[in-house]
Parts: C-alpha cells; structure tokens; sequence
C-alpha cells in the first residue's frame, strides 16, 4: 500500500521557488509599546516532529511539492505590546524580526498564502486562535486580538525569511490578573461545533510516541446529518492542524502544524503527523464552511 506521505511544517521545511513570493519592506517608524519577551533563536526548530538535533522533515513532501533543504534563518523576534491590556479589548501587537546582527529583516516569502501565521493559546490550553499578522516593513508585523481571560498566553509566530527556511518563534504574554483553571482533558471523539458535527478517527487505538498515525475529521452537517456540500479551501488547503504538547513552559518543540491530505473522500480532512513525546496533546483542526472556519478541538492521549 503506497504510503501516504504528511505536510507537516517543521522548522527545515523548504517551499519550492513556484510557490512562494518575496515581500520587500518600506520603512515605517516604530509604534509605542512594551518589549515583552524576545525569543531564543535556534539552529532549527523541532516542531515536535524530530529529535532535538534533527533538523530535517523526515518525510519528503510539503503541501504536495517536493522540497529540498534550506539553511535556517536564525532570525531573532521582538514582541511589542501596549503598556495596559484589557480583557476582550482589541490589543494591538507588534512583532520584529532581526538577523543575528541586530539588523531588520526585510524580505519573506509567502507560505500558505501568508507572510505570517500567528497562533495564540492561553497557558490552560481552553482558547486558541489562529491570525495573521499584516506584513509593514522593515521587519515588522501587526495585527490586533483580543484576550478573554486573565493569565499567561503562548504566541507561536510561523514566518519564512526569503530563500531560509520555515522559522517559528515562541513569544509570551502575561494578561493581568488570575486565571486558576487548569486544562479540561476530554478524550471523547464525536463533537459538535456549531453546525458541523465532527468525528475523530485515528489509525490506531493507543498512539505511540514516534510512531506515524493518520487522524481522520470526518464532518457532517449537524441539520442534514450528511457531509457538508460548502466545504471550502483554507489558507488553500483542505484544513490546518495545530498541535500543541501539554508542558509548562510551551515552547516552539512542543509545537506541530500538520496540513491536509489531498484526495480525501467528501467530509473527511486527512492529516499524517507523528507524536515526538508520550503525554497529552491538544489538537486544534480548522476548516472553512463557506467563508467560516470550524476550529474543532481535540485532547489526545500519547503513550
């Protein structure tokens, strides 16, 4: 049986020269803030999907084009926030992005029809979202987002330095006061997400740490009972996968981003990925119905 290889973006992945495009930068001035934290650049980042040391995708394909290595990009990356943050207030955040030199990074390609996609989820893993930062120039990035509760909370910037390969940096954020609820681990397969019900399958009863395993979304329409008709296409894929490790503090090895098989049956989303690690895992799949994204969320038990 011919295997099926996985998408998974792991920090050595390489887009091929005909599907990336490279943004110049104009220069723009700083905008007040707070330095939070600055990430630790690494040599390459373990996406949870190799060792430590190892820097290569162990499987040899990405979004169906065929890769070939690409050196690190080394780049360092500045969060800026607003002095003050309120909860379910619009928060304006900046992000730099330097070299090892402390000069700005100006040129990056486009990958998954972004220059940058920014995941934020709370410390207690129970919010998640998935944005994307508007490329300003000269290194910088916006966007804004709102927090729901007080607490601690895990930026995952995925970005590509023009002709380097994928980077993701682990920025934090402390939105004040306290938040003492710790992450609700429901291990139950079949949910519902507003109008979409979704079943979990996977390729083997107890996933081994290591091991490969095929995860299955199979969605119905929560009225019809019958798989969704304006499935759509997101970030030009069938669906995105976030993973993320269960670990205090999160950081960048704890981080998966898997992308959907092609040529799956209708309702189903295919992802191939591997879980480095025994513990639990969370699972976040997003979809497009028709210009609305599902994000169903799933725990996962990793022996």
């Amino acid at each position: 049986m011919k295997r099926i290889l996985t998408a998974l973006a792991i920090t050595s992945i390489a887009i091929t020269a005909g599907c990336t495009s490279k943004i110049s930068s104009s220069q723009t001035p700083d905008s007040n803030g707070i330095t939070v934290a600055a990430d630790n650049p690494h040599q390459g980042h373990n996406m949870g999907a190799t060792t430590p040391d190892t820097k290569e995708n162990p499987h040899g394909n990405h979004g169906g084009h065929s890769e070939s290595k690409l050196e690190p990009a080394n780049a360092t990356t500045k969060l800026i926030v607003p002095p003050k943050i309120n909860i379910n207030t619009p928060v304006a955040l900046a992000i730099d992005i330097k070299d090892q030199q402390g000069n700005s990074i100006t040129n990056f390609d486009q990958f998954q029809e972004k220059l940058m996609h920014l995941i934020v989820v709370s410390d207690d893993f129970e919010t998640f979202n998935h944005i994307h930062p508007t490329y300003k120039g000269n290194g910088r990035f916006e966007v804004q987002t709102d927090f729901s509760k007080p607490g601690g909370y895990t930026l995952f910037s995925d970005y590509k330095v023009a002709g380097k390969a994928e980077q993701v940096s682990t920025l934090k954020v402390q939105v004040p006061g306290t938040n003492l609820s710790t992450p609700k681990i429901d291990l139950a397969t079949n949910k519902t997400f507003g109008n979409t019900k979704a079943n979990l399958k996977l390729s083997q009863p107890t996933i081994k740490a290591g091991q490969e395993v095929h995860l299955i979304f199979n969605l119905l329409d929560a009225t019809s009972n019958q798989p969704p008709q304006d499935l759509q296409n997101y970030l030009g894929e069938k669906g995105h996968l976030v993973i993320l490790k269960q670990s205090a503090p999160l950081t960048e090895a704890n981080y998966i981003h898997a992308h959907a098989l092609k040529d799956t049956p209708p309702g189903e989303i295919h992802f191939m990925t591997k879980f480095p690690q025994p513990g639990k895992y969370k699972m976040w799949g997003q979809f497009n119905r028709n210009g609305k994204i599902v994000t169903a969320d799933y725990w996962v038990d990793v022996q």
